[in-house]
């Protein structure tokens, strides 16, 4: 037996540290990070914290490839064979038109980009119950026998404008979303407002870039006509210039077919949406919403008219940043931040499904009522005990206890399995039932009054 456990924790790979592990001993060294350095989406930061992008913020670099290049050939090949085409040397505003555009548009994709569109910051708590709660509706967790833990209810009534509206409890933030909220899997946050995740852009679309998520693929409509227009202009000048037809006066200028045939596929796309957020705007929906609600078919709560609707979007100041990435995280917050994954508390997200535990400082369990043998061959030689199944390791607790309870006991037990038990939450928290505590006590101290702690099988 002692060769099996051996060569077990011989093959059990290596315990990763959770990533606040690192951060907590940054901190107790007195390195003192920022908050984007232990930021827990899955959001990048650029430049210290100053620009946030999302996950897939290298579509962005593909984006940009293609508002450049056209546009650049657009001014070797088309506008500055305009500049002496026009009289009083007004062809030159075409090729300044043309830079200028490209940049106003450049810009405004690095303010969609680059910002925080509104994310909400997380609880390091669940919320607390409201009063009147009904804390009868305390129900043990799957599995049986653990200790039942207060559900907080998975949603909630609020008022809008005299509509009642349904706000969801997120299990990843442990808040209640605000209405119109929604949580990106992409980004792994909660924004505010939330439109959608946009993969050309390589950012969620919420309250606080929207507007300018709209002024960009207006430009950019803009832009594509303004390069088609221009591209036909420079044809027809080569026509009256040699007094040819429209496919010969083409044939000396691929570039402009190229051009024509760029925009007006692109146009269809930029353009298309342009139109169809022009309806979200009149109406005071966003994209997540009209897909999933289909207001016309119930009231609508936001919609405040035309003109108010547009005047919330751009002519209202866009509210500032929740977060501040660049501030210092603080020490005592960071310390309670990490133990708090491993010794939460009972109250728990509607869908959480992870329980408390009371943890040593070494950071192994405190079972008190536990046999001493039972816990020397938990423990085995180097003093860990093993917990996660389901991650590769093996589960020694259930193991040993299986091989220690007889085996009319461990059947007498409804919900009690050794290989069923929830040991191995990814969470890195751990619970002992009472009842389990009690029944591997009396098993132990049966044994060592026999003396011999062979399991029955074995003997």
């Amino acid at each position: 037996m002692k060769e099996q456990q051996e060569e077990m924790y011989a093959a059990a790979p290596p315990r990763m540290p959770d990533a606040r592990t690192f951060s907590m001993r940054d901190l107790s060294a007195g390195e003192q990070k920022r908050v984007y350095q232990v930021w827990k989406g899955s959001n990048k930061f650029f430049f210290g914290g100053r620009l946030i992008f999302g996950p897939d913020v290298r579509s962005l670099f593909l984006t940009v490839f293609l508002i450049l290049v056209p546009a650049t050939i657009f001014c070797v090949f088309v506008a500055r064979k305009l500049l002496d085409k026009f009289p009083h040397h007004a062809g030159v505003s075409v090729m300044v038109i043309a830079i200028v555009f490209t940049i106003y548009v450049l810009i405004l994709l690095l303010f969609t980009s680059g910002r925080d569109p509104g994310i909400i910051p997380r609880n390091a708590h669940p919320p607390e119950p409201e009063e009147g709660y009904d804390v009868s509706t305390l129900t043990p967790e799957s599995g049986g026998g653990q200790t039942p833990h207060l559900r907080l209810p998975r949603t909630k009534d609020v008022v809008v404008n005299g509509i009642t509206v349904k706000i969801k409890y997120c299990d990843t933030c442990m808040l209640y979303r605000p209405p119109r909220c929604s949580h990106c899997s992409i980004c792994n946050n909660c924004v505010e407002r939330f439109d959608h995740h946009c993969p050309w852009v390589g950012q969620c679309i919420g309250l606080r870039n929207y507007r300018f998520f709209f002024m960009f693929v207006f430009s950019t409509t803009l832009l594509c006509i303004y390069v088609f227009s221009f591209c036909w202009v420079y044809i027809k000048k080569i026509m009256a210039a040699e007094h040819c037809s429209v496919w010969k006066a083409m044939s000396k200028t691929p570039a402009s077919i190229v051009l024509i045939v760029y925009t007006f596929i692109a146009v269809w796309f930029v353009g298309g949406l342009t139109v169809f957020h022009l309806y979200l705007i009149s109406t005071n929906q966003t994209t997540y919403e009209n897909f999933r609600y289909r207001y016309d078919r119930r009231a609508n709560p936001y919609n405040k008219g035309v003109i108010q609707n547009f005047k919330e979007i751009f002519f209202t100041s866009v509210p500032s940043s929740k977060n501040k990435f660049r501030a210092r995280v603080q020490r005592d917050s960071a310390m309670h931040d990490t133990s708090y994954s491993a010794a939460e508390g009972d109250l728990l997200g509607p869908n959480m499904g992870r329980a408390g535990a009371d943890l040593e400082v070494s950071g192994k369990p405190a079972w008190p009522n536990v046999a001493p043998e039972v816990l020397a061959e938990l423990e085995g030689r180097d003093g860990s005990v093993g917990l996660e199944n389901k991650d590769g390791y093996e589960d020694t607790f259930g193991h040993a206890l299986g091989r220690t309870l007889p085996v009319e006991s461990a059947e007498g037990r409804s919900g009690i399995h050794p290989r069923r038990s929830s040991w191995g939450r990814k969470s890195g928290s751990w619970e002992i039932t009472p009842d389990i505590i009690a029944l591997a006590a009396g098993v132990g101290e049966s044994n060592r009054v026999n003396g011999d702690i062979t399991p029955p099988g074995n003997r």
